[in-house]
């Protein structure tokens, strides 16, 4: 790690730390397992080299979901997709447990998956609720809210997959769920923080009403490693 803030590059963090048991290396690139989470990391300030060795990683003409300190690929590799985002810390998030949420395991993951593709709160993989805790409301015994842990960087956890099927929105389950899931967090001695889509104003506005405050501006990208690119 540099002197920056491992909030800055999250997925380095956390691949080089408290997730570095998940890691798959080849040289300075790191990933996670693709069925663990889409992410790929490079150092802060990546060189030609380190791209050269995430390619290896990563395959030819294989689209990559890169978190970094500097996106921005060298000659030759195509930016697939490319949007604003905001990264919020919950400095001030009151931790509060919910009577009403349960635990969530790899029994839950079909349900899981499930609510996930009917809400696309973000990238959710089959063995993504390896990564943390993950939180969910059952209502008639279907899981209709979750909230969980994904990226885990020195001193922070990351709140992702918060969703709530459509027929239960406007019931305040996320604004539960997230203090739920950031008492475990502080009970750790950590800071919750999380990412959304800079478009993404109402739900901003309710992590804001929860405590969580701008820490910076982002952006999430896409490339595409080149198909003739030398991987040898």
């Amino acid at each position: 790690m540099s002197g920056r803030h491992p909030l800055d590059n999250p997925a380095w963090a956390s691949l080089t730390g408290p997730h570095a048991h998940f890691a798959e290396r080849y040289g300075s690139a790191l990933r996670y397992p693709g069925d663990v989470a889409p992410f790929f990391a490079l150092p802060d300030e990546p060189e030609p080299a380190d791209w050269h060795d995430l390619a290896v990683l990563a395959g030819p003409g294989v689209a990559v979901s890169v978190t970094g300190g500097t996106v921005a690929p060298p000659y030759g590799w195509e930016v697939v997709a490319h949007g604003a985002g905001v990264q919020l810390v919950g400095d001030d998030v009151v931790p509060a447990p919910d009577d009403e949420a349960v635990r969530l395991g790899p029994a839950d993951v079909p349900e899981m998956l499930d609510l996930v593709a009917r809400t696309q709160p973000g990238p959710f993989r089959p063995r993504t609720v390896e990564l943390g805790t993950y939180l969910g409301i059952r209502r008639g015994g279907a899981l209709v809210a979750m909230a969980g842990e994904r990226l885990h960087p020195p001193g922070w956890t990351e709140i992702s997959a918060v969703c709530t099927d459509p027929a239960f929105r406007r019931q305040g389950l996320a604004s539960r769920l997230v203090p739920a899931v950031a008492a475990g967090i502080r009970a750790r001695g950590e800071i919750p923080f999380l990412h959304a889509a800079a478009s993404n104003t109402p739900a901003i506005r309710v992590y804001e009403a929860l405590g969580f405050r701008l820490r910076r501006r982002t952006t999430f990208a896409t490339v595409r490693v080149p198909a003739d690119v030398p991987v040898a």
